[in-house]
């Protein structure tokens, strides 16, 4: 900052500003100044909050724009009187607003712009406000659609107009009442805080005298269809079907436009006047409709262009047809390749483990154990590896997926009833899915014991004799095996029994040293543990 404002003002103050400017020349010098001033203002601010870190109880008693809890707002924010908090970090000073307004114009729509990139909506039930935004798409795509079909083809007229009236009030009736029930109750994240809607920002959307509310009102309501798509796909369970939906209707809508351009040209023109236009015959917009279809997509077999007009208007057409379907299909493309994104990965795991074992000459009977582990395990979680997936999450968030997940199979295991609660909710992030095939060996009596399992789904068998063939116990979901080599002290952490897999297995496997790292932690649990492993 300081560097920029010495160059601010050595521009200011340089000795050409002797000679005669031009208009632009003190527009600039004019920003420059504002630029200064600027500056300056930020560098005071900065220097406030320094003296608010190093102080922060002095701080938070004199400044009076202390953030206040977002609960302490009225529980009505759209009626006057109402408050939302206001920080030092996301609030300019109005000299400073002033600033900003001057060196951008459009400085309201880009906070506005900025403040609807998250919503948190005090909606009830989710389901609801989506189904009034299907109301509310479905709306705009009568004005978006028909707007065009009424200014090129001849459906208005004094007969019906009446009906479509009664369509655009019932369009208009939508638009308010989405405007005054259902936006107000929106809030929005702003600088890591939850505000609601400012005066700025609801003024947007009650269209005046000037040119920028009818394009803020437009932008709010463009925004709508994109909130709507982007909710729908988080409600559906296969979101690439409603992509796929959509993508093709930007292709359709292309085209609809396209014969209305074309009716408007024929009729421009004159109907029936060439061989290339429109002869007034049978359904106009099906037979502008299919030379749409027939230009964009560049079949071909149309009638040659005569006039410069009709030859302009070919030429866009070719023109546009190429760009716009190059468009569709890549995001034709985008859409089919994120749907089997998951397929493709599993697939390429898959073929890289075949490829490895035949370059190593492999057993064929191990070969097809693997790829039935890799079969059974994508079929029955989707996935691999779920860590691979939660990986990306942070700790708190990783541990409420566990907790919502695992919790239910976990707090019924004896072992660790009457253990610390939080102690099973650090303990839950730290269990690893493992699928284990009918008759594969989890344990053998006699290995060093490093893991203690937890059976999540399938059963597993204690065997022995000679050929361990013998079934002493079998256990089931929910219990635990393993963990008296896990939590014998003295070196007594050899296993004592030979367990295998009946049928399809999935454990929770749990890591002495993972086990070890939470129970320092918990020392009263862990003297229970290690009574019950006696």
């Amino acid at each position: 900052m300081t560097l920029l404002h010495q160059r601010c003002r050595q521009c200011v103050r340089s000795p050409h500003r002797m000679r005669p400017q031009s208009a632009a020349s003190v527009a600039s010098v004019t920003v420059q100044e504002r630029l200064n001033q600027l500056v300056g203002l930020f560098k005071g601010r900065t220097e406030r909050h320094k003296d608010r870190l190093a102080d922060p109880d002095e701080s938070e008693e004199e400044s009076p724009t202390a953030c206040r809890s977002p609960r302490s707002r009225s529980p009505h924010p759209g009626k006057p009187g109402s408050t939302e908090p206001t920080t030092g970090s996301n609030r300019l000073t109005q000299r400073e607003q002033d600033l900003v307004g001057f060196l951008d114009p459009m400085g309201s729509l880009r906070d506005f712009q900025l403040d609807v990139l998250v919503k948190a909506d005090q909606i009830p039930d989710h389901l609801i406000y989506v189904i009034w935004l299907f109301f509310v798409v479905a709306a705009w795509n009568w004005n978006v659609w028909l707007i065009p079909v009424r200014w090129a083809f001849p459906y208005q007229t004094p007969d019906n107009i009446h009906l479509w009236l009664l369509a655009d009030y019932t369009c208009d009736f939508i638009y308010i009442a989405d405007i005054l029930v259902f936006q107000p109750r929106l809030q929005f994240v702003r600088g890591g805080d939850i505000v609601v809607r400012r005066d700025t920002e609801t003024s947007c959307v009650r269209p005046g005298r000037n040119g920028s509310n009818w394009f803020h009102w437009f932008y709010l309501t463009y925004m709508v269809f994109f909130e709507f798509n982007d909710r729908m796909e988080a409600v559906m369970k296969k979101a690439y079907i409603y992509r796929v939906i959509r993508t093709s209707t930007y292709l359709l809508y292309s085209l609809h436009i396209n014969a209305c351009l074309f009716y408007w040209g024929s009729d421009y023109e004159g109907l029936g006047s060439t061989k290339w236009v429109y002869d007034g015959k049978g359904n106009a917009y099906i037979r502008c409709y299919y030379f749409a279809v027939k230009t964009l997509i560049t079949i071909g077999g149309l009638p040659d262009p005569t006039t410069v007009f009709e030859i302009c208007f070919q030429l866009i057409n070719y023109f546009v047809g190429v760009f716009a379907f190059s468009i569709m299909i890549g995001q034709m493309r985008d859409v089919v390749g994120a749907a089997t994104a998951g397929e493709n990965y599993y697939r390429a795991c898959m073929d890289s483990t075949v490829k490895y074992m035949n370059s190593y000459s492999i057993p064929r009977e191990v070969q097809n154990r693997i790829k039935t582990w890799y079969d059974y395990t994508w079929k029955s979680q989707g996935m691999l590896d779920e860590q691979e997936l939660l990986i990306q999450l942070p700790a708190k968030m990783r541990m409420d997926i566990a907790v919502d997940v695992n919790y239910t199979i976990v707090s019924k295991v004896a072992l660790f009833q009457g253990c610390d609660r939080q102690m099973v909710f650090d303990l839950l992030t730290r269990l690893k899915s493992v699928v284990y095939l009918p008759g594969d060996f989890v344990c053998k009596k006699g290995e060093i014991g490093r893991e203690m399992y937890i059976i999540k789904q399938g059963e597993v068998q204690v065997v022995g004799g000679p050929d361990l063939e013998t079934v002493f116990v079998t256990i089931r979901a929910g219990s635990v095996f393993g963990e008296i080599s896990l939590l014998a002290g003295g070196g007594g952490n050899r296993r004592t029994a030979n367990v295998k897999a009946h049928g399809f297995a999935n454990l929770f496997i749990l890591d002495k040293k993972d086990l070890a790292e939470i129970l320092v932690h918990y020392p009263e649990s862990q003297k229970l543990l290690r009574k019950k492993a006696k």
